[in-house]
């Protein structure tokens, strides 16, 4: 069992080289735990307040809750509970999340376990031979709010993913970083003005607009996927499209959609409507039910909105982002949820990351379907090593 003596915080740089917090956890064997939480800059306007005021108070206030934690006696995942209930007031949702990364690592230290069996044994408590990795999904070529203009122009859409049909974690992370590469030499020769430069999540920054970025992704023998991410470019109720210049209804959207999927064989569709409309999202999955019709913004890896879109049949796959909830118990049960309704779940990292790889031992151990932690880029690609370390941990166990 685990008994913390104290917890301090500070500020550290995003990849982006934004500030966000990390935390670390003494215990009362004198060991010391870090963990970080990430930066969301496409955020749904329903995901939690990341810091309480700001992320200053939020670290003065984390200093002081080790006094207040050091009476709890912390063994299981579920024990979170007791964390959550001394900080939740004080503190913002990328805080709390930090902090429960560093006690995570502590009980999973303490056990001779990695967090990922921690996870797992409060979840399903498989058998390692009874678990399945989840399939990666990578962004090769960035729009919307993760990208800067190419000579005035960029997709409106925000990630164009390539989506490896691999259960190994290891093959897939060698295809994507193949197929990136491969497309970098595609866009030579398709964008004049492609500069070989990257966004936020190390994607390729091009001047195509989605269809002429998807024509490329085509010429790869990958799964695709978008994440249109169409909150951010919904003004007045109509979808405001920069190239071409038009703007559309949510029924013109549905029926743009619904073309762009037949012509390009979309295996994956995130947010393709606004965070408010169940209702379009349902159209969609009804007409494309072999599709994933993924919610993010819509849900915001909240229980609510969840039972609202399985109850709506707007969603078969949805956006977990432990950030997004500021809490893991939340995010067990959104996976509850989700398994009981048969939605996929997607774990993904945000757009400002860090070199935190905890997020992958949480996805595994909650059987994630898929993990979305681009392609390259040191932030990202520690998750997707992690990952494949955890591959040749379970081996060894078998």
């Amino acid at each position: 069992m685990v008994k913390i003596k104290g917890v301090d915080a500070k500020a550290i740089k995003d990849s982006r080289g934004e500030e966000t917090i990390s935390v670390v956890v003494e215990t009362e064997t004198r060991k010391k735990f870090s963990a970080s939480s990430p930066n969301g800059k496409s955020r749904g306007k329903n995901e939690v307040k990341i810091y309480k005021k700001s992320l200053d108070s939020d670290i003065k206030n984390l200093k002081k809750m080790g006094d207040y934690l050091s009476e709890e006696i912390l063994e299981f995942f579920d024990d979170l509970r007791r964390v959550e209930d001394v900080v939740r007031e004080n503190v913002g949702g990328n805080s709390i999340l930090a902090l429960e990364y560093a006690v995570l690592k502590a009980i999973a230290d303490e056990q001779n376990k990695s967090v990922w069996e921690v996870v797992n044994n409060s979840y399903l408590n498989l058998r390692e031979a009874d678990m399945s990795f989840p399939r990666l999904v990578g962004n090769c070529i960035g729009g919307g709010e993760h990208s800067k203009e190419v000579e005035r122009s960029k997709p409106d859409f925000q990630e164009f993913l390539l989506i490896p049909e691999t259960g190994s974690p290891e093959k897939a992370y060698e295809e994507n970083k193949k197929s990136k590469d491969n497309v970098k030499d595609f866009l030579k020769k398709s964008d004049k003005n492609f500069k070989e430069e990257q966004n936020d999540e190390k994607a390729w920054q091009v001047s195509l607009n989605q269809k002429q970025a998807l024509d490329v992704l085509k010429k790869l023998n990958v799964p695709l996927g978008v994440d249109v991410a169409a909150s951010s470019f919904y003004k007045r109720k109509k979808y405001s499209y920069r190239d071409p210049l038009i703007k559309r209804t949510p029924e013109e959207q549905l029926v743009y959609l619904e073309n762009l999927i037949k012509n390009t064989n979309l295996f994956y569709i995130e947010d393709p409507f606004q965070e408010e409309d169940f209702e379009s999202h349902a159209k969609l999955l009804k007409k494309f039910p072999d599709s994933l019709v993924v919610g993010d913004d819509l849900t915001v890896t909240n229980p609510k909105r969840l039972k609202k879109a399985i109850k709506n049949k707007s969603i078969n796959a949805l956006i977990v982002k432990p950030n997004q909830c500021g809490s893991l118990l939340i995010v067990k049960e959104v996976c509850e949820i989700a398994r009981e309704a048969g939605i996929k779940t997607v774990f993904s990292h945000r757009s400002g990351e860090t070199d935190e790889d905890i997020l992958s031992d949480v996805a595994f151990g909650f059987q994630a379907d898929f993990l979305k932690s681009g392609i390259t880029g040191k932030e990202r690609e520690s998750k997707l090593l992690r990952l494949i370390d955890i591959q040749e941990e379970v081996k060894k166990k078998k």
